[in-house]
């Protein structure tokens, strides 16, 4: 398996069920990269305000402010951050999410090779 090394790259977990954001936390634990917690929509725009962040991992069924909704806020202040859309849900969610202006999309369960060779490929892109 690849080895990454992101120390210089933030993500904002937008997620509000703690044993998920857990199991993102553990997947990238070894690549050095820093996480922020938001536990929904409201905390996910605040942060992304706050900080100079790399990419947004967005759940799509959050309380107080869904994924669709915090995406199309953060969009508006910082339209060069990938959002990737996490979510439960299927095909529906899906083209939701990409017109809300996610991105990119990831299925929970999520797997994690996909999950990282997807953030590699946006951080990849930035490289070039």
């Amino acid at each position: 398996m690849n080895e990454y090394n992101w120390e210089n790259k933030i993500i904002i977990v937008a997620e509000d069920i703690q044993i998920n954001f857990k199991l993102i936390e553990l997947i990238l634990k070894k690549t050095n990269i820093t996480l922020f917690w938001a536990k929904n929509g409201e905390e996910a725009i605040d942060l992304a305000k706050k900080h100079e962040v790399d990419l947004i991992l967005m759940d799509i069924q959050m309380p107080t402010l869904n994924g669709f909704e915090a995406t199309k806020a953060i969009k508006l202040f910082k339209s060069n951050v990938p959002i990737i859309a996490q979510t439960a849900f299927t095909m529906n969610e899906k083209e939701n999410s990409l017109k809300a202006g996610c991105d990119s999309y990831i299925s929970k369960p999520i797997n994690k090779r996909e999950l990282l060779s997807l953030i590699d490929q946006y951080f990849n892109a930035e490289n070039k």
